[in-house]
């Protein structure tokens, strides 16, 4: 625990920690005064009440779309069911600024409704719940699906057989089971959409802001410290407590339950009712996921003169059409992005693997409290970490400031739970009389580590780069504030290219997206063929 443990003191605990500090200390004493005299604001109040009643509509909204889904893929066997899946999973690791950028070709200003019908929902709260949903879709999904393909069908049956209809059966025998499940999901949605930020801020416009977007706006364009220091510790108990709940639900569901291969319970579809359920999945698939995606495609290639190529080739030069966004073209942003991500990815996985290897071998009260600690980037404020990595890693031995490092370890924070949720299962799998044993013939824990754990973690251990490098190439929160001038990472430009008027820079905000979308759906692509599906854990 001592390496995980050091790296998140470091560069997590050490820079919020800072930041806060100097929001809520003037001349070196403590100013609690100023929490009463900002959570009173009407201004911060309207923001607290938003971030709070969104992220409970997205999060109902996405179960009620996304359960029949859940449903589908664990009880019905079809024709292209693996590539559905990973599929549906694509707008899970696509960053936000990407999908904001693919509602916005959607519903926005010139976008396909426009055209069409001549409305637009950009800058309404429906673009936001929309994207939110299709974000998400994938938790629910996954989560819920992976246990209900092991619930043992005949459960079911049997209370048939006795009386019950089908709904009854279901409610009585099913939904009890699946409750920690169904709550679990919840949970994370909620929690993503609680702190959502990219999407927010590119398609809600000035009038809606979450506590993440107010704390980029109190930090980055107001300089009002006390002011963001506030809304960090707001967001940091609610996350905390969210997370609490979540870790109770995830020990609820992993207590005994008669469990089955997912194989015997899966099969094709009988009668009228199940064709329509499955065609009804893949239509709302197909205009909930991939219809976004497509605009977005389609826009990247629509320029002044027709279509082609014309705006991939302008991101090839610096000041494309007058614009000053780059002191690089930015093109160079892909390459940035791939070698943040690889090493981001190599950070994550060392640091990852370590923190699961010890949450398997000890027990006990520090050790649920170490796995909390692992889960808090994914809620804490990203705009937090980043200005203050700023403001703390700027003197020897420490000075990171200039560094290109920056960029690697601030993405590795949000890769390493995912390492640690993809490993930990796996890890706690393998038979202890197994390592017992190598120690007994004379192998050092080292070497019984690398004979016995790694042959049987090696997929998981793929799975979880792919995660952590999915999730560091979209990472926008925290690079938007350490990124370089002369070295953006994709999420970024696109960010830039969006805040400038002009058609070039909207459709160079486009093709970059694309791009950016294409290489996290070949990742993802290339997990579902090497992933190991043992449970339901997403």
């Amino acid at each position: 625990m001592a390496v995980p443990v050091a790296f998140f003191a470091l560069f997590f605990a050490y820079p919020v920690t800072a930041i806060v500090g100097r929001g809520l200390k003037a001349e070196g004493d403590w100013q609690f005064g100023r929490i009463g005299e900002v959570l009173s604001r009407p201004d911060i109040l309207d923001v607290l009440w938003f971030t709070t009643w969104q992220a409970l509509a997205s999060t109902a909204l996405t179960l009620l779309i996304a359960l029949p889904g859940a449903y589908v893929f664990a009880r019905f066997d079809f024709p292209g069911k693996q590539v559905l899946r990973a599929f549906v999973t694509v707008p899970f690791v696509l960053p936000t600024v990407v999908v904001g950028t693919a509602f916005l070709a959607l519903l926005g200003r010139g976008g396909l409704l426009d055209e069409l019908w001549g409305v637009r929902l950009d800058t309404t709260v429906w673009a936001i719940l929309l994207a939110h949903v299709f974000f998400n879709y994938a938790v629910v999904v996954r989560t819920v699906g992976g246990l209900w393909s092991q619930l043992d069908p005949r459960q079911e049956e049997a209370a048939r057989v006795l009386g019950a209809g089908r709904f009854a059966a279901f409610r009585r025998v099913a939904l009890p089971a699946l409750a920690p499940a169904v709550a679990a999901a919840a949970l994370m949605v909620f929690l993503f959409t609680f702190t959502s930020f990219g999407v927010v801020q590119i398609l809600g416009g000035p009038a809606y802001s979450t506590l993440e977007v107010e704390i980029y706006r109190q930090t980055a364009q107001l300089l009002d410290l006390p002011t963001a220091a506030v809304l960090t510790l707001v967001q940091f108990a609610a996350v905390g407590g969210i997370l609490a709940v979540h870790a109770a639900t995830v020990r609820r569901r992993e207590r005994a339950l008669k469990l089955v291969d997912p194989a015997q319970t899966s099969r094709r579809p009988r009668g009228a009712g199940q064709w329509a359920l499955l065609g009804g999945v893949l239509l709302t698939a197909l205009l909930l996921i991939l219809l976004p995606l497509v605009v977005l495609v389609e826009r990247s290639f629509d320029g002044p003169g027709g279509y082609g190529f014309g705006y991939y080739e302008a991101l090839q030069s610096v000041g494309a059409g007058g614009s000053s966004t780059f002191l690089v073209p930015p093109l160079e942003a892909v390459g940035n992005s791939l070698r943040y991500a690889l090493v981001a990815t190599l950070i994550a996985l060392v640091i990852g693997g370590l923190a699961a290897a010890a949450l398997t071998r000890r027990a006990g009260r520090l050790v649920r409290g170490f796995d909390a600690l692992l889960m808090l980037p994914l809620g804490v404020s990203a705009v937090t970490v980043g200005f203050g990595f700023l403001i703390t890693l700027d003197k020897p031995p420490l000075d990171l400031r200039t560094s290109w490092i920056l960029v690697p370890l601030a993405q590795a924070l949000v890769g390493v739970p995912f390492v640690v949720r993809t490993m930990l299962p796996v890890l706690r799998a393998v038979d202890d009389r197994l390592r017992e044993a190598a120690a007994v013939l004379g192998a050092s824990p080292l070497r019984a580590w690398r004979e016995v754990d790694l042959p049987l973690v090696r997929r998981a251990v793929l799975v979880a780069a792919g995660f952590a490098f999915a999730v560091s190439l979209g990472e926008f929160g925290a690079t938007v504030f350490i990124a370089r001038p002369d070295n953006p990472t994709l999420p970024v430009a696109v960010a830039r290219l969006l805040g400038r008027s002009g058609e070039l820079n909207y459709g160079q905000a486009m093709a970059l997206s694309t791009i950016l979308m294409l290489v996290c759906a070949v990742s993802l692509l290339l997990l579902e063929r090497i992933r190991t599906d043992r449970s339901g854990e997403f």
